[in-house]
C-alpha cells in the first residue's frame, strides 16, 4: 500500500483530529498487509472550496435600480446583498462586508458601475464591467445620516441628502467629498421656525442642470440656483412628502404625501399647487375634500408623444379597504387601473426608451419589487399583462423543507421531467420578449446533467434543472391532492399530529435511472411515485396503513420481559422469518375510548385524475395506537429493481412490497436486534413521556434562533423524535425510547461472516450507531415477482460506530462505488405486446455493481459515516480496517459519498461550520476547510453534496447557495460566469429642434466641475466623511471570485503568486487570493482590454 506524508493534509485540521489521522495512519499500516491494494488517486490538491452561484429570490429586499442602456437590474436587501439581473441565466450576487441595509442603488448608467448605499452611511462604488464585481471606493459619512442620492445622468457629481436636511455632493470618480455644501436653513425660509425634516428627494429639472429640486420630508419643496447658491422658489405643503417626480419638459412636477394625495406643481406658480389628486379617494357631496387615504409612497410621472402621460403610484388606498392586498395604480388619461399584488410593493421602476429625462419618456413596462416576489407588467398591451419571470425566484413559493442534490444524471432525465412540465404553465402572459436582457451567458465547461429537488411546506415538490451554474424549474408534483381537504378549522380532523402544514414533505428518496421516486411526510405518510408521460385516472388510490409502534410499553413488566402488544403486521416472534400480512382493518377507537389505527390524514375515495408526470403507485400511513399518534419518519429509501420501499422512525422499521401492496417487515426497533441487544431498555408509560409531536427535528437541541420557532417544518420545531446523540455535556436523552432508524441502504453484499457470495440485503443504521443487516429472499422476475412473497429474515450481523448512522455506501475489489441495483425505466401504462412481456421474464434488474460476476475470493468494502467517525469495513470478514474520528467536539450534520475526478471520497459538514473530505478507502483527511456556523436549522435540514465536487444549501428561506469543493471547478468558474457589462452605444441625446436652438429654451447644460471642483468650492471638512479605498480594479477579478480558503491553502496559492506580476496595480490586496494560475491570465486580458479606457480600471 502506498504511504502518504501526513504533512501534505491541509492544515485547517483541529490537533483532534490530527492526532486522529495519525492513530488512522498506523492503523493503515497494519491494514496495507491485510487487504489487497488500492490505488487512490484524489489527492488535497483536487481540492478547493469556493462559493459558485446563488439562485432564488433576493431576501428581505430593500432596493432596486434599472440601466436603461445596458439593461442590467439590481436589487439590494436589508442584509447588504447585492443581486444584478441581466438576460435570463446571467445572474450575479455581492455582499457588503458590513451586512448593513442597502438603501439605494444608482447606476452609472452604461459605465459599467453602481453606487449603492447603506443604513451605516456608507457609499460603495461598484465595477460590474469584470465577472464578478468588486468595490472600487467606499465612502463613510461620520457626522450625518444619508437619507436619499441622486446621480443625474451622465454626471460623475453624485448629490447626496441627509437626514439634517443638508445635501453633499460626491465625486465618483475620486470618491472624494465637493467643497460644495447645500445647507438646510440656507434652502428653507429664513422666517421658517421648524426643521424640514430629512431630504427625502433631490433631482435636477430635465431642462436646466442648474436648478436642484430638493423635497423635504415635512411638505417643504425647494427649487435650488446652484450658480447662484439660493433658492428660486419654495414650494410649501402641509402634508408629508414621500417621493418627487418631474415632467420630461422641466415645466411642472408631482409630490405624494402621506394623506393619500398627489399634487401637481407648476414650477413658476410655488403658492399653490396647479391640481390635487386623491387616485383612491371617495369624492363627497358639497364640494368636501375627499377622505384620507393611506400615504402614497411613490410616484412616477412618464410622457408619451403620442398621448397622455402615465402616473404610476404605491400605495394611497383608501382606510376602508381592510383585507385588501397591495396595490399598484396605472393612471393613464382617464383610466385608472388597479394592480393586485401578492405581497406588499417594496419598490418599483418604470421602464422607458430613453435614458434622457429631458424627452419624451416612452414607458414600456413597470418593475414591481415585491417583498417576496419580481413582477414585470407590460405597459403596452391592453389590460396590463405581467410578462412570465424567466428567473428561479420561486423557489420560495411554499417554503422549503428539505432538498436534494444529484449530478451527473441520466442524460434523458431533464428533457422528460420537461416536457412534462411544460403542460403545467400558466396562459395569459405578455407576448413580448423579457425586458431586462442585459449581459452575456458565461462558457459551459460542465456538461453533465444536474437536478436539485425541493420539498416544500405545503407538500410540493420541485425539479430543477441545476445544469451549468443556472437554475430552471421543470415540474411540480402536488402530493397534497391525494388527501381529503378539511374546507374549515371546525371540520379538521383531530388526528393531526402538526398543528399546520401537514403534508410538508421531510425526506426525498429518488432513484433518477427508474424514476422512482418516494416522500415521507410530516403527517407520518409515504407516497410512492411511477414517472408515466400518459395520463391516467386511477379508480381507487392503493394505500397501506401500519401499526408502527415502541412495544416495551407495560408498566407491569418492570424486568423488561417482552408483553406482546396488540398484534402488528408481520411483527412474528420467530426472528428467521417474517411473512407478509395484510394491513389491518381501520377502526377508529380502541376498547377503552384511545384514539386507535387511524391516520393522521385521509386519502381521497374518489377517482383521482393523474397528469403526464409523476403519479401515484402506492400511498402507506402510520397510524395512531392506542391514543399514540404515529411518530414523524427519521428515514426513507426506495429500491425499483427490488420493488421494495422501507422507513423508520423512533419506534421501529417497516418495509413494504409496492408491487404486491403488502407490508413485508414490521418491527420494533429493539426486535430488530433479537437477543443480541447490547442496551438494557426500562420499560415506559407512553401516556408519561409522550414527546412533543411537529415539526422537523431540532438538531442542535435547543439553540435554535427565537424566530425560528413556531409550528410546522417549516420553522423547525424542538421535537426530540429525532434526538441525534450528542457530546456528553449535553442533557442525556431518554435513551431508551429513542433509538430512532437514520439510515437505510438497499445493495448486493456480503451479509454474513460465512457468506461466499453477495446477495440482495437492506442495512440498517440506527441513532445509537448500530448497524443492522437484514436478507431479502427475492422471487423470480416477472409474473412470479407479483405471486411469490419476498422473505425478509435477520442476519445476525451488527456493527458499531459512534454516534447516529448517517450514511452507507459500499466498494468493490478495486475501490470503485457499486450502487444499488435499479430497474431502468419503462412507460407502464401502455399495453405490452407479447414479446416484451417475454423479454421482461427474462430481463434480470441492472446492478451497477461489478459485484454480480465477482469471484469467491473476491470482497466488498462498507463504508460507515456516522455523527462522529467514519468506518471502512472489509466484507465478508466484518474486520473495521480504517477508521477516522471525523469530530470529537461537535458531530456531522451530512456525510456523502461522492464521486469526483474519476475516483471517490467522503464528503462531510460539520454543525462547528467545517466542509471536510476524506479519500476512500482509507479515509485520508484531503480537506478540511472552516466555511459557515449552524446559524439555523435551515442550513443543516437542506446542506447536501453530490457527485463532481457540488454541494448546497438553503443560505435564506428564499435563496440557494451553491458550492464546490473541486479545484478544477474553482479554476473553471470564471470562465462560466456571466458578464453584466457589454459594449453598447448610448442613444443619441435628442433633437432641440430649429426654432429651441435659435431662440433657447432646450435643455440648459451645467458646468459641474466648475461649481463643484476643488477650486471653485474648496475642500470638504475631513471629519465629515472618510475614504476608504476599495478591493476592485483588476486585482478583484481574483479577490471577488475567491471562496472561502483553508490558511495552508492560501499560503501554498500565495507562493504560485510571487512568480508572477500582474502588472502595475494601485492598491495590492493580498486578503482573497484565488488560484493565481488561472486568474492571472485573465486579469492581464483585463488591463490589456480597459488600458486606454476612462477611471473604472482602479
Amino acid at each position: 500500500m502506498r504511504k502518504f506524508n501526513i504533512r501534505k493534509v491541509l492544515d485547517g485540521l483541529t490537533a483532534v483530529s490530527s492526532a486522529a489521522s495519525a492513530s488512522s495512519a498506523a492503523q493503515q499500516q497494519q491494514a496495507g498487509n491485510r487487504e489487497s491494494e488500492i490505488q487512490e488517486t484524489l489527492q488535497s490538491e483536487h481540492f478547493q472550496l469556493c462559493k459558485t452561484v446563488r439562485h432564488g429570490f433576493p431576501y428581505q429586499p430593500s432596493a432596486l435600480a434599472f440601466d436603461p442602456v445596458q439593461k442590467i437590474l439590481a436589487i439590494g436587501t436589508q442584509t447588504g446583498a447585492l443581486r444584478l439581473f441581466g438576460r435570463p441565466g446571467v445572474e450575479c450576487y455581492c455582499q457588503h462586508d458590513s451586512g448593513a441595509a442597502v438603501i439605494q442603488l444608482q447606476f452609472l448608467i452604461n459605465e459599467g458601475a453602481l453606487v449603492s448605499a447603506l443604513a451605516d452611511d456608507t457609499l460603495h462604488l461598484w465595477n460590474l464591467r469584470q465577472k464578478r464585481p468588486a468595490i472600487l471606493h467606499s465612502l463613510k459619512f461620520n457626522r450625518e445620516r444619508i437619507t436619499f442620492c441622486h446621480l443625474p445622468f451622465q454626471s460623475k457629481w453624485l448629490y447626496v441628502g441627509t437626514e439634517r436636511g443638508n445635501i453633499h455632493i460626491v465625486n465618483v470618480e475620486s470618491f472624494t467629498l465637493s467643497g460644495y455644501v447645500i445647507m438646510w436653513n440656507k434652502a428653507i425660509e429664513l422666517s421658517s421656525k421648524s426643521h424640514p425634516g430629512p431630504i427625502v428627494h433631490i433631482s435636477d429639472n430635465p431642462m436646466d442642470e442648474g436648478k436642484l429640486l430638493i423635497g423635504f420630508e415635512s411638505g417643504t419643496v425647494v427649487l435650488w440656483d446652484l450658480k447662484s447658491k439660493k433658492a428660486d422658489y419654495r414650494y410649501l405643503h402641509d402634508e408629508a412628502i414621500h417621493s418627487v417626480a418631474w415632467h420630461h419638459e422641466g415645466k411642472q412636477f408631482i409630490c405624494s404625501h402621506s394623506d393619500g394625495t398627489l399634487t401637481i406643481w407648476n414650477v413658476k406658480s410655488p403658492t399653490k399647487p396647479f391640481q390635487t389628486i386623491t387616485p383612491h379617494g371617495k369624492q363627497l357631496k358639497d364640494g368636501k375634500k375627499p377622505e384620507p387615504c393611506k400615504p402614497i409612497l411613490k410616484v412616477e410621472y412618464k410622457t408619451t408623444r403620442a398621448g397622455e402621460p402615465f402616473i404610476i403610484l404605491s400605495g394611497g388606498l383608501s382606510y376602508d379597504t381592510v383585507g385588501r392586498r397591495p396595490c399598484l395604480t396605472v393612471m393613464h388619461g382617464k383610466s385608472t387601473a388597479v394592480l393586485e399584488m401578492d405581497y406588499s410593493i417594496v419598490d418599483f421602476l418604470t421602464l422607458c426608451e430613453t435614458p434622457y429625462p429631458n424627452d419624451f419618456q416612452e414607458p414600456y413596462a413597470v418593475v414591481v419589487l415585491l417583498e417576496k416576489d419580481l413582477v414585470l407588467i407590460d405597459l403596452a398591451q391592453n389590460g396590463y399583462p405581467i410578462f412570465e419571470n424567466p428567473y428561479p425566484l420561486t423557489i420560495h413559493e411554499s417554503p422549503v423543507t428539505c432538498c436534494e442534490y444529484f449530478a451527473d444524471c441520466p442524460v434523458d432525465l431533464i428533457p422528460a421531467l420537461y416536457s412534462v412540465g411544460a403542460r403545467q404553465k400558466r396562459q395569459g402572459y405578455s407576448k413580448k420578449e423579457w425586458p431586462i436582457s442585459g449581459g452575456n451567458w458565461g462558457l459551459i465547461t460542465q456538461s453533465y446533467p444536474e437536478i436539485i429537488i425541493t420539498g416544500h411546506a405545503d407538500g410540493s415538490i420541485k425539479f430543477w434543472d441545476a445544469s451549468a451554474i443556472t437554475l430552471q424549474v421543470l415540474y411540480k408534483l402536488k402530493t397534497a391532492k391525494v388527501f381529503e381537504k378539511s374546507r374549515n378549522k371546525d371540520d379538521r380532523p383531530n388526528t393531526d399530529i402538526v398543528d399546520e402544514d401537514p403534508y410538508a414533505i421531510q425526506i426525498i428518496s429518488w432513484c433518477p435511472e427508474s424514476r422512482m421516486l418516494c416522500i415521507a411526510g410530516v403527517s407520518a405518510h409515504v407516497i410512492i411515485y411511477r414517472f408515466s408521460k400518459q395520463e391516467v385516472t386511477t379508480e381507487v388510490i392503493p394505500m397501506l396503513e401500519v401499526r408502527l409502534l415502541y412495544e416495551i410499553n407495560d408498566i407491569e413488566s418492570p424486568d423488561g420481559e417482552q408483553v406482546p402488544p396488540l398484534p402488528t403486521p408481520g411483527t412474528g416472534s420467530n426472528p428467521q422469518s417474517i411473512v407478509p400480512q395484510s394491513h389491518p382493518s381501520t377502526s377508529s377507537s380502541s376498547s377503552d375510548g384511545l384514539r386507535d389505527n387511524v391516520p393522521c390524514l385521509k386519502v381521497k375515495n374518489s377517482p383521482l385524475k393523474q397528469s403526464p408526470g409523476y403519479q401515484i403507485e402506492l400511498v402507506i400511513q402510520l397510524v395512531w395506537v392506542s391514543g399514540e399518534p404515529p411518530q414523524q419518519i427519521t428515514s426513507l429509501a426506495v429500491n425499483s429493481a427490488y420493488g421494495l420501499v422501507v422507513f423508520g422512525n423512533c419506534n421501529g422499521i417497516a418495509m413494504v412490497d409496492y408491487l404486491q401492496k403488502t407490508v413485508l417487515l414490521n418491527l420494533g426497533t429493539i426486535e430488530l436486534y433479537g437477543s443480541n441487544d447490547p442496551y438494557r431498555r426500562e420499560p415506559r408509560s407512553p401516556r408519561k413521556t409522550r414527546q412533543p409531536s411537529g415539526g422537523l427535528c431540532d438538531i442542535n437541541e435547543g439553540t435554535v434562533v427565537p424566530e425560528d420557532r413556531c409550528k410546522s417544518p417549516t420553522s423547525d420545531v424542538k421535537d426530540n423524535s429525532f434526538s441525534r446523540s450528542r457530546s456528553s455535556s449535553v442533557t442525556s436523552i431518554d435513551k431508551e425510547s429513542r433509538e430512532a432508524i437514520s439510515a437505510l441502504h438497499f445493495c448486493e453484499t456480503f451479509t454474513r461472516k460465512a457468506d461466499t457470495s453477495p446477495s440482495p440485503c437492506l442495512w440498517v443504521g440506527t441513532t445509537l450507531g448500530t448497524v443492522l443487516v437484514i436478507v431479502l429472499n427475492l422471487p423470480p422476475g416477472g409474473e412470479q415477482r407479483l405471486l411469490q412473497p419476498v422473505i425478509v429474515s435477520p442476519s445476525g450481523t451488527i456493527l458499531r460506530l459512534k454516534g447516529a448512522i448517517l450514511r452507507m455506501a459500499f466498494l468493490d475489489t478495486t475501490g470503485s462505488l457499486v450502487s444499488p441495483a435499479h430497474e431502468p425505466w419503462r412507460e407502464h401504462n401502455v399495453p405490452e405486446d407479447k414479446d416484451e412481456k417475454d423479454k421482461l421474464k427474462k430481463r434480470r434488474p441492472v446492478s451497477v455493481s461489478p459485484s454480480s460476476s465477482q469471484e469467491i475470493s473476491e470482497n466488498q468494502y462498507a463504508v460507515i459515516c456516522s455523527e462522529k467517525q467514519a468506518k471502512v469495513i472489509s466484507l465478508p470478514s466484518q474486520n473495521c480496517i480504517y477508521k477516522q474520528n471525523i469530530t470529537e467536539t461537535s458531530f456531522v450534520l451530512r456525510g456523502d459519498i461522492v464521486s469526483l475526478s474519476n475516483s471517490i471520497c467522503l464528503a462531510c459538514f460539520c454543525a462547528n461550520g467545517h466542509i471536510m473530505t476524506f479519500s476512500l478507502p482509507s479515509l485520508r483527511p484531503l480537506l478540511d476547510v472552516y466555511y459557515l456556523p449552524l446559524t439555523n436549522m435551515r442550513i443543516a435540514r437542506t446542506f447536501c453534496f453530490t457527485n463532481n465536487g457540488q454541494a448546497l444549501y438553503l443560505v435564506s428561506p428564499t435563496e440557494i447557495q451553491r458550492l464546490t469543493y473541486s479545484q478544477e471547478t474553482c479554476e473553471n468558474l470564471q470562465e462560466m460566469l456571466g458578464e453584466l457589462f457589454t459594449p453598447v452605444e448610448t442613444p443619441e441625446a435628442p433633437n432641440r429642434g430649429f426654432f429651441k436652438g435659435l431662440f433657447g429654451g432646450g435643455a440648459q447644460s451645467l458646468d459641474r466641475e466648475e461649481l463643484f471642483g476643488e477650486s471653485a468650492s474648496g475642500k470638504a471638512s475631513r471629519s465629515l466623511a472618510q475614504h476608504i479605498p476599495g478591493p476592485g480594479g483588476i486585482e478583484g477579478v481574483k479577490g471577488a471570485a475567491s471562496g472561502v480558503v483553508g490558511e495552508l491553502a492560501r499560503a501554498r496559492l500565495a507562493l504560485d503568486e510571487r512568480g508572477q506580476k500582474l502588472g502595475e496595480l494601485e492598491e495590492k490586496t493580498a486578503a482573497m487570493l484565488y488560484s493565481a494560475d488561472s486568474f492571472s491570465k485573465h486579469a492581464h486580458e483585463m488591463m490589456l482590454k480597459y488600458k486606454d479606457k476612462k477611471w473604472y480600471q482602479f
